[in-house]
């Protein structure tokens, strides 16, 4: 059973706001961390034939079944249930009456939007990070340019073993093979729950178009270009890769536009959340195929990516992560918005750092008009020390 950092930010929330949604992707641990952060609480899960039939023929009775509160996992099953939760928060508005989760966010989020608004608190869960995995502490970006961080033993499975397993709980849970899971994952989730909402009626197109998003994770995305391989046209590509980003399956890092200089590119940069599922869709069928495969720098870029994502996201923070690119090819592989700065961060696969590896943050700090005083590069080694303003870590300290 792992911890999850997200519990704190829940139950504060529950003791402010009468509902809280919980969103994320399927099998992401929603279920198991909103039974234990609540146990005083019911429980319903409208997956279930009988509770929906309740659900969606007698609401009243459901609810009043429940008077000191109620956990409806997978509400977006019986989205009617809102409008009877809405009734009844605004009768009574103790905080924590209700505590929502769902799989499907885009569509229960337009449904909360509609009818919850004001009245709920959402949260995002997305699957494990590494410290979550390995009841690491979770390192803060915010804190870099002060003491170098502590650094323990490298995690006993490896890097390449950890990226290519992914962090769905269950794999780790269980002990199950990864490979057999995730592909029971991409068939119940995506070709049955994404593509049922999305109406496609052409499978082997959504598919193809699934696995060629997932060959161009750590890219610059190019619409036009996925949508002529995938055989689909621009619009329809566009749809289905919003589709993908809101059910958390992959995040586009949108470009940063500090005018540092005239020639900025403005495409976004797309990445695979979960790495494990990225190795699935490309056929990488174990550690050491992905050590040597062609995308490997790419997909520990996206790991790096992801661990900071739920890490602004577990504290119940939208992580402010862009990424920065010139028509000349200088780029920043992220760039973290802080407010009053800007932290750098370029991300090498390699085990050693070369020395010409810290080049780009070094000429992007030094553009004129950049306060920027500290910047950072993860590598797939175990060092961690202070070379100048760029502090290097490894890739268990992310």
């Amino acid at each position: 059973m792992f911890q999850r950092l997200l519990t704190h930010p829940l139950l504060a929330a529950a003791a402010r706001m009468p509902i809280v949604t919980l969103t994320g992707p399927r099998q992401s641990g929603k279920t198991t961390l909103v039974r234990r952060a609540f146990p005083g609480h019911g429980y319903v899960s409208l997956e279930h034939p009988d509770d929906r039939r309740e659900g969606l023929e007698d609401p009243r009775s459901l609810l009043a079944r429940f008077p000191d509160g109620v956990i409806l996992d997978e509400v977006q099953r019986v989205p009617e249930l809102l409008s009877y939760i809405q009734v009844e928060v605004d009768r009574d508005d103790r905080p924590g009456r209700f505590i929502l989760t769902g799989s499907q966010n885009f569509l229960l989020m337009d449904k909360v939007s509609q009818t919850l608004a004001g009245r709920t608190a959402v949260l995002h869960l997305l699957p494990l990070s590494l410290a979550e995995l390995g009841s690491r502490p979770v390192f803060a970006p915010e804190a870099i340019g002060g003491a170098l961080p502590r650094v323990g033993a490298p995690p006993a499975r490896g890097l390449w073993p950890t990226i290519w397993a992914g962090f769905f709980p269950r794999i780790h849970d269980k002990k199950l093979p990864p490979d057999v899971w995730l592909a029971d994952y991409y068939r119940t989730y995506v070709e049955r729950d994404l593509r049922d909402v999305l109406r496609v009626m052409d499978l082997d197109a959504f598919d193809r178009f699934v696995r060629l998003t997932a060959a161009r994770t750590g890219q610059v995305l190019n619409l036009a270009s996925l949508a002529e391989d995938a055989g689909i046209s621009q619009p329809t590509a566009k749809h289905w890769l919003t589709a993908l980003r809101i059910a958390s399956l992959i995040v586009l890092l949108s470009p940063h536009h500090a005018n540092f200089s005239k020639r900025l590119r403005r495409r976004p940069k797309l990445h695979f959340l979960d790495t494990g599922l990225a190795c699935y869709l490309l056929g990488i069928r174990d550690p050491a195929m992905l050590e040597s495969h062609p995308l490997r720098g790419a997909i520990f870029e996206s790991f790096v990516v992801g661990e900071i994502v739920k890490a602004y996201e577990h504290a119940g923070r939208e992580a402010p992560i862009h990424h920065w690119r010139d028509t000349t090819g200088h780029e920043i592989d992220i760039l973290l918005d802080l407010g009053d700065r800007l932290v750098p961060i370029e991300v090498k696969a390699g085990a050693t750092v070369p020395g010409d590896a810290l080049d780009g943050l070094r000429w992007w700090m030094d553009l004129p008009g950049n306060a920027a005083q500290a910047g950072i590069l993860v590598h797939g080694g175990d060092d961690v020390r202070q070379r100048g303003a760029v502090t290097i870590l490894p890739w268990f300290l992310t």
